[in-house]
């Protein structure tokens, strides 16, 4: 057998040491990867800088780390609602800007909530929806200005009666002021009259201008009176087109959820304007018949104005009874005026707790607190109109946004589950399993 040359017995052996001494050193370093931590005391000395060594660098946390998180969250809503409130501040300007043109068409729309029954009805009957809608137009404002009409002729019948009743009134009440355990002097009496007086003296240019401002007022009543009859016929004649022109505005991804709330929303607006004019109607028939038979004068234009103060919740039932007691009492005398305290009371109670929540239904009534700051801000807004619409906007919107929740919650729901990589990619990973500590 022949010898192994030296050569490569040596390349050989040098081979073997410089493995040897590579798997020494792979060792060391998995070693020093492995070492646990110093102790406080060692990790402070060997973290003190030597005398003339640089300072460590220090490293800062992230700022958004640092912000606690309550004013994290506080920060998020505050700037969306900062974003939201400016959007109702330019909204409400822009409305304030063509506030006859918006009172305008949503008067339009609480017309035609009140008509378009009528036109439905007719239609099912074969008539034409072009004849439908005149026929209904016409008999709706033919009544509107009878009854206008007729209160104006009413008023200009009694007005002079009703002057030489209110000056015996009172002297009726200047007696019982007299007369009562209130120790009135007629002198008192003489000091609050000639007061008045002098007030009205003194602001006569202030009442000429409101007089010339309420010219005014009425030219703009009058144009806008117009301009919603025009928007109720066309509202009347052609909605749904209206309706689905409407919807084309809305993006893609909502239009499924807003066409569902608009019928809902529009079948709520009817029930509550046919409701309010079925219960302001009892309302005026009853405290009409009230104040007729305890003879107080003009009671019909006054079974009128509490017909139309109904039309404002709350605030247009209590103004509307406080000036047909203030007609009894400067007319009649104090007994007159109680009595016509009770009837307005009375008819008002059984209105609220009995009839509202029978005709109106559940799915119009509003919270009084949320009627009385609807209202209140309304005629803030827009005056009178603007107290009219209010109530009928807050219930509007209850029901469209109840709407848009459940039907939101509706697709969450129905949405495909995902599945395959989708799945896996957004599927919550396992906490860690707790370690055994031995």
């Amino acid at each position: 057998m022949s010898r192994v040359p030296r050569w490569l017995s040596r390349l050989g052996t040098r081979l073997a040491d410089m493995g040897q001494r590579w798997e020494e050193r792979r060792a060391e370093a998995e070693k020093e990867h492995a070492e646990p931590e110093p102790e406080p005391a060692a990790a402070a000395q060997a973290s003190a800088p030597a005398e003339g060594a640089a300072a460590p660098t220090v490293v800062r946390p992230d700022p958004a780390q640092a912000v606690p998180w309550g004013v994290r969250v506080a920060a998020e809503a505050g700037w969306r609602l900062l974003v939201l409130a400016g959007t109702l501040w330019v909204l409400m300007r822009v409305i304030s800007a063509v506030q006859l043109l918006v009172l305008a068409f949503v008067a339009a729309l609480l017309i035609t909530a009140l008509l378009q029954p009528t036109v439905a009805r007719l239609r099912r009957y074969g008539v034409p929806r072009g004849p439908a809608t005149v026929l209904t137009a016409i008999l709706g404002f033919v009544v509107m200005g009878l009854i206008g009409w007729f209160v104006t002729w009413q008023v200009m019948e009694n007005i002079d009666n009703v002057s030489d009743q209110v000056q015996d009134g009172i002297d009726e009440l200047r007696r019982w002021l007299l007369d009562s355990p209130f120790h009135v002097t007629d002198k008192q009496i003489n000091d609050i009259a000639e007061n008045l007086r002098e007030a009205i003296g003194a602001n006569t240019e202030q009442i000429t201008t409101a007089g010339l401002e309420g010219v005014t007022v009425v030219v703009e009543a009058l144009a806008g009176i117009l301009l919603a009859v025009f928007c109720t016929l066309f509202l009347l004649y052609d909605g749904p087109r209206i309706w689905q022109w409407t919807l084309k505005l809305v993006p893609a991804a909502a239009r499924p959820g807003v066409a569902g709330a608009g019928p809902r929303a529009w079948r709520t607006l009817t029930a509550y304007v046919r409701g309010t004019v079925v219960v302001a109607l009892i309302d005026a028939i009853f405290i009409g018949l009230g104040i007729y038979f305890l003879d107080v004068p003009m009671a019909v234009p006054l079974a009128v104005f509490i017909f139309l103060g109904a039309f404002v919740p709350l605030v247009g039932a209590v103004v509307s009874g406080a000036l047909a007691v203030v007609v009894a009492l400067v007319t009649q005398g104090v007994f007159t005026a109680v009595m016509t305290l009770v009837v307005v009371l009375a008819v008002q109670q059984i209105e609220g707790h009995i009839l509202q929540p029978f005709i109106l239904g559940r799915a119009v009534r509003v919270h009084p607190l949320a009627v009385v700051l609807s209202v209140t801000a309304g005629g803030l807004v827009a005056g009178i109109g603007g107290a009219v619409v209010a109530v009928p906007l807050v219930a509007v919107t209850n029901t469209v946004v109840g709407y848009l929740r459940s039907y939101s919650q509706e697709a969450l729901r129905q949405s495909p589950q995902p599945h395959g990589a989708t799945a896996t990619s957004i599927a919550p990973s396992p906490p860690n399993p707790p370690s055994d500590a031995h």
